[in-house]
């Protein structure tokens, strides 16, 4: 699976974006996905994570409430729509692909998109 990101930018503060996931080379509708995020001098960390229907999501604490994780499967692509925006959220954001469950572990994904930036200024 070759996943490739876009949607990143540079926006302030309280804006939103909304990130994209494009997937091909399998039948992406097997796959797990999530989004983590890194910002400088810091670890990976997960944002949010969505089973392969659709139906079940994981959300870290710092952004419930303000981000959505969903897909489309006809499409191959996975969404994260991010409202409200804060400084903190910068970071450059990844998504991930792996089949049966999500899990929150990084290491356990297989398939990684190259990232694309999101910058907040306040």
């Amino acid at each position: 699976v070759q996943l490739v990101e876009a949607g990143g930018g540079l926006v302030q503060d309280g804006d939103s974006l909304r990130l994209s996931c494009a997937a091909s080379g399998r039948t992406f509708s097997n796959y797990a996905v999530a989004w983590f995020r890194q910002a400088p001098g810091k670890e990976r960390d997960l944002v949010a994570a969505i089973d392969w229907s659709g139906v079940i999501t994981n959300y870290a604490d710092p952004v419930k409430g303000r981000f959505t994780i969903s897909r489309d499967n006809s499409k191959n692509t996975v969404y994260l729509q991010m409202n409200a925006l804060k400084p903190e959220d910068t970071a450059v954001y990844y998504c991930a692909a792996r089949q049966r469950s999500f899990v929150t572990t990084d290491t356990l994904y297989r398939y990684w998109g190259q990232g694309t930036q999101v910058t907040v200024s306040s």
